[in-house]
Parts: C-alpha cells; sequence; structure tokens
C-alpha cells in the first residue's frame, strides 16, 4: 500500500495520471442501553464519519430490564456499519471493533439464533434469591478473594443460574452464551470469545487474580457448560465471513477485534490507561473506573481485568447520576436545561442547606442497597426549582467523593482524573464535582465515548498503530476551588450520615411500593 496521503501512478491514453490514494481506517461501534453508535477514524484519531441508530430496552418486569438480541445488537450493528461504509469512500477498513453492555445474559443455539430475550447488566434485579444461595454455597470472603467483589446484580453468574431454573427450554450445556459485543462477534466472526474484562464480571465464574476460569466453581453450579475462549480486547480473534459481510457491507475477510464492555472502551478512548488514572463516566448513571498496579480487593468496589493484557482495575456505579436531572427537569415544568443550569449556578455552594441522597433507583457503589431509595433533606418554602437542581448536582457529587475515598483507601489517591460523557457539557456539574472532591479534571476533546476507544482498539489489533498509541487530547482541565470545598466539607458530613439515619425507613417504604 502506498504512504497515507501519496499518490499512485497509471497509465491513461499514453500518459502518466496521478490518483490520490486515502489512508486506511478503522470502524468501532458501540451497543448502549438506548442507541448503536459508530465512527469511522483514520490511524491518527480523526474522525471521518459517525452515527447511531436508537433502540430502547424493555422493561417486562419490576425488576427485570433485557433487549431483543436480533434486532437492538445485530441490526442496530449492521445498519451503523453500513451507514459508516457508506462514508469510507476508497478508503481500506483494516479492522472492525465492537464493545457494548454489559456483563449481558445471552443462550444461543447451536446455529447461533438467541433462545430468549437478552437479560442486561447490573439493572436487571431478578436473580437476587441466586446471589444469595450462591454466596452461601461459596462463602463470601472465598468469593471475594478470588473474584475481587461480592456478588450483586452486576454479576453474570447467578443471572444464568436464574435462567438454567426459570427457563429450561432456553438451557443446554453445550450452547453458547454471550453478552452483547460477544454476539455480534459470533455472528461476524464465527469465533465465540470472552474478553478477560468482560469474564471478570462474570462472578464467580471467573478468578480475577489468575484472569483464568474459575472451571471448579463453574462445574459446580452448571455441570458441562462450555466456556468461551479468553482473550485480550484489542486482539484479533477472526475475520468478516461472506454471510456478516453481505449483512453489514464490511469487506469480506476484514480483521474482527474482541471489543469490551462499554465502560472500559471509553476509558481506553480518553486515555484512561496506566495505573493511577481514574475515569468519570457522566451520563445518565455515573460509572468510574481507575486502573491499578496489581490485583486488590476493597469493599464496596468491584476489582475487573482491564483492557490491556494483564491489567486490572478498580471499578464503580452510581445507579442515577444524570437521569435525575431529567427528573427534575419534567417534575419543575418542562424548563431548557440551559434555563436550568443558569438558576443552578446561580445557587449559592450547598444549595441554602438541601441535601439529596441520589437513590431513586436504590443503590450500587458503595452502599449496594437496591432498597435505598431518594431523599431531600432540608427542604424550605424558600427552596425554588435552582435549588433543587443544584442539591441533585452536589448529591451526586458526594456520591462520588465516598467512591473516590473508597479507591484512595484501596489503591492510593488518584494520579490523573478524565471527565467523559454528555454530562460535561455545560461546566457546572464538573465544576461543583471537583468543588467537593478537590481534584481536577481533564476533559478530552473528542467525548464521543466508547465506540471511539473500539476503534483504537481496532487500530492497535490491526497493527496499525502501536499499541502504547493514545487517541486522547485533553481540551480543559477543570480545576478545584478550595475556598468552596471548605464549605462543601459540612454538607458532606451530612451526606453521610444522612444513608444510616434513613436507611431503616427508606427500606419500609421500599417494601410499600412492592420494589423490594
Amino acid at each position: 500500500m502506498a504512504p497515507a496521503g501519496a499518490g499512485a501512478e497509471r497509465q491513461g491514453g499514453g500518459r502518466s495520471v496521478t490518483t490520490a490514494v486515502q489512508e486506511p481506517a478503522v470502524i468501532g461501534v458501540d451497543i448502549g442501553t438506548g442507541s448503536t453508535k459508530g465512527v469511522l477514524a483514520t490511524p491518527t484519531g480523526e474522525i471521518v464519519a459517525t452515527t447511531r441508530r436508537a433502540h430502547r430496552m424493555s422493561l417486562p418486569r419490576p425488576g427485570w430490564a433485557e433487549m431483543d438480541a436480533e434486532r437492538d445488537f445485530w441490526d442496530g450493528f449492521t445498519e451503523v456499519t453500513r451507514e459508516l461504509m457508506a462514508s469510507a469512500g476508497s478508503r481500506e477498513i483494516a479492522g472492525v471493533c465492537v464493545s457494548g453492555i454489559g456483563p449481558c445474559v445471552l443462550r444461543v443455539d447451536g446455529s447461533g439464533a438467541p433462545r430468549h430475550a437478552a437479560i442486561l447488566y447490573g439493572i436487571d434485579m431478578r436473580a437476587t434469591a441466586e446471589i444469595a444461595e450462591m454466596t452461601e454455597r461459596l462463602g463470601a470472603d472465598a468469593i471475594l478473594k478470588r473474584c475481587g467483589k461480592d456478588l450483586s446484580t452486576q454479576a453474570a453468574g447467578p443471572k444464568l443460574l436464574w435462567l438454567q431454573r426459570n427457563m429450561p427450554d432456553a438451557w443446554d450445556p453445550a450452547d453458547h452464551w454471550h453478552s452483547s459485543h460477544t454476539y455480534v462477534v459470533e455472528r461476524l466472526a464465527g469465533e465465540w470469545i470472552m474478553d478477560h474484562q468482560t469474564a471478570s464480571q462474570c462472578d464467580p465464574l471467573y478468578d480475577v487474580e489468575a484472569q483464568a476460569w474459575a472451571d471448579d466453581w463453574a462445574e459446580q453450579f452448571f455441570p458441562g457448560m462450555s466456556l468461551p475462549r479468553l482473550v485480550w480486547p484489542a486482539e484479533q480473534v477472526g475475520a468478516v465471513l461472506p454471510d456478516a459481510a453481505a449483512a453489514t457491507g464490511l469487506p469480506r475477510g476484514t480483521p474482527v477485534m474482541a471489543g469490551t464492555i462499554d465502560a472500559w472502551a471509553e476509558a481506553y478512548s480518553a486515555g484512561v490507561r496506566r495505573p493511577g488514572d481514574l475515569m468519570l463516566m457522566y451520563g445518565s448513571t455515573m460509572f468510574m473506573v481507575q486502573v491499578v498496579p496489581a490485583f486488590t480487593v476493597a469493599g464496596g468496589l468491584w476489582t475487573t481485568s482491564g483492557v490491556e493484557p494483564g491489567s486490572h482495575t478498580l471499578a464503580a456505579g452510581m445507579a442515577t447520576s444524570g437521569s435525575l436531572t431529567g427528573w427534575v427537569q419534567e417534575l419543575t415544568g418542562g424548563a431548557s436545561f440551559g434555563e436550568l443550569v443558569e438558576e443552578a449556578s446561580a445557587v449559592p455552594p450547598g444549595s441554602d442547606g438541601l441535601v439529596v441522597l441520589p437513590y431513586f433507583a436504590g443503590e450500587r457503589s458503595p452502599i449496594f442497597d437496591p432498597q435505598a431509595r431518594g431523599v431531600l433533606a432540608g427542604l424550605t418554602l424558600r427552596h425554588q426549582r435552582g435549588h433543587l437542581f443544584r442539591a441533585v448536582y452536589e448529591g451526586i457529587a458526594y456520591g462520588i467523593r465516598q467512591i473516590i475515598d473508597a479507591l484512595d483507601s484501596a489503591a492510593g489517591p488518584p494520579l490523573r482524573v478524565v471527565a467523559v460523557g454528555g454530562g460535561t457539557q455545560g461546566g457546572l456539574w464538573t465544576r461543583i464535582v471537583s468543588d467537593v472532591t478537590g481534584l481536577a479534571q481533564h476533559v478530552p476533546a473528542e467525548t464521543i465515548g466508547a465506540s471511539y476507544g473500539a476503534g483504537l482498539m481496532a487500530a492497535v489489533g490491526t497493527g496499525l498503530v502501536p499499541p502504547e498509541t493514545d487517541w486522547a487530547r485533553t481540551v480543559e482541565i477543570v480545576e478545584p476551588d478550595p475556598g468552596t470545598r471548605r464549605v462543601y466539607a459540612e454538607t458532606y458530613r451530612t451526606y453521610t450520615e444522612l444513608y444510616p439515619a434513613t436507611r431503616d425507613q427508606v427500606h419500609t417504604l421500599a417494601r410499600l411500593q412492592g420494589q423490594e
């Protein structure tokens, strides 16, 4: 191939004609909760094209969260790749990689057809009885030591056990089982794989310290069940098959990378790849990933395998974050987001003594309490819409500080914090978080997210760029205000005292709501 930007000569009518040769490109796709997004990028990280296809998860029963794998995972992927290919022009597609929500649980039959709707990650709470049973049989301490975290609704193992017991027609030990992106990989390349990062959230089936399947525990609960081949996210696992090429528009034989869960792909896109790097992902939920130098166990956090071969991370997730701003917006009459930010900016730090516990859908890290509920403390008649909006931002920031304190205790303070996601826009939320935590936040130029990280994995996995290549470029650093941090110290203490003080009462209310 001619160097990028060079020309190639051909003979035309007795004279030499020079034609431009475009540099190759990669495709990254991410299957999200609300949409599938795709990016076409060059080896330097320049974005050639992006596209998006919306979809919706299904909530068929209280505590259940599902998606149709054929429609939402595969069809969304093919629509995105076809549109990106239309923008590729004469560029060679050097590789493709897909990330996605996870861990999900999906069984497919021998022909690869889904046997049931895909069961989603931690927001699906159907397997609470199986979590309790597995914990009792294996021992909480043994699970924590081997898997790096307590069993929770995020774990795939209990959902597999629930499926085995409650949907026997969908169960065959020889069948393949998938997360969202691995289902697409098998459709693309005919390879049944799972990346180490995703596998490390399939507790208790994976030994996080050894970075291998826990075969003995898998056999104890699922005799004869097959386990997928383990690979690393940027590893090339196969190539696009003829049928997949026809469906997706991708050239037959295009290299396919393993991919990983979306939050880790987003961290990869933002340059969170060295020990001490921490990603704050501002979205409808808040998610945090910190790279650690070695396997570390910390209560209230998830220890997982990372993206780079042999690496480990500590992770945490809050159940509701940015979604609360939409709640306030609807509750108070549908004012524009800009109006609410302006009103909240005029409210002093601490929201004139109003504190919010943002547990409107239970809470994950660090309390892991599905029966937790939202609390508004200190309301008076003088509080206005702007106070409530700011107090929601501050409550989320207090939750972030709680998690960062846990990360600090487990692995030392973060050396660099990178803020990504839609919530970084506007500036108020990130400024409040920096003031509450005392940490500066680096905001990268590209906030496309996980699909951009998947594109970088494709470039690395094909050898198009060296493994250490980083596409992230900081365009803003949000610095904390020491004076404001002192103001927040008192309201943060109130926040940490509110949950234990109200836990019994909100658990009673949760039971009355019928959403235990």
